[in-house]
């Protein structure tokens, strides 16, 4: 159940698998500002393709996707805000756009979070990582298998078509033999006559 949870907060952004700053303090039972924190505090353990902020319209289309799963905006989602490092309720609108964790940088998460909840977490985080690598094999075997099914139909139909016009051009020439056959019995005599 754990797998499923965390295998539906990967996301593909920028043409890789990646895991929103938010939902990954959820799972790691930290306010998002804290976890931010403490990976702002161990940044040169994550470059770029560990780790990169969101542009707007990637983080309006995913947030469009919340929308439309949730009747909640993901924005005012309660229980995951620090009473000590956020402001006041009526400014906690989100100001800033959310960070994205690669596998790799998920991995390096615990390296910065060391509690036995981060490292259980991380564990999980990662295999969910290597089933959903693990599925998109598959998915990838599954097409090839099914590009090669098409090729051969492609190519009985090919042949199926060659002995459909074969059985008509024999076909028609019986008709046309049948014709001919009736036509001759059936001429005018010429001649005597009984």
């Amino acid at each position: 159940m754990q797998l499923l949870v965390i295998q539906n907060k990967i996301y593909e952004i920028r043409g890789q698998k990646v895991m929103l700053d938010f939902d990954l303090a959820v799972l790691y039972n930290v306010e998002t500002k804290v976890f931010n924190q403490a990976v702002k505090r161990n940044i040169e353990s994550f470059p770029d393709e560990f780790m990169f902020q969101l542009k707007g319209g990637e983080w309006d289309l995913i947030r469009a996707q919340f929308m439309s799963f949730d009747s909640q905006p993901i924005d005012s989602q309660e229980g995951n805000w620090s009473q000590f490092v956020t402001s006041s309720r009526k400014h906690r609108g989100r100001t800033y756009l959310p960070y994205a964790f690669t596998e790799h940088g998920v991995t390096m998460l615990a390296s910065v979070l060391k509690s036995p909840v981060a490292r259980k977490m991380n564990i999980a985080i990662v295999k969910a990582f290597i089933a959903m690598r693990k599925m998109a094999i598959q998915y990838a075997e599954v097409i090839k298998v099914i590009d090669d099914l098409k090729e051969r139909m492609d190519g009985h139909d090919a042949q199926l078509n060659q002995i459909y016009d074969a059985l008509e051009t024999m076909l028609d020439k019986k008709v046309e033999e049948e014709n001919i056959e009736k036509q001759w019995k059936d001429r005018e005599r010429i001649g005597f006559k009984k």
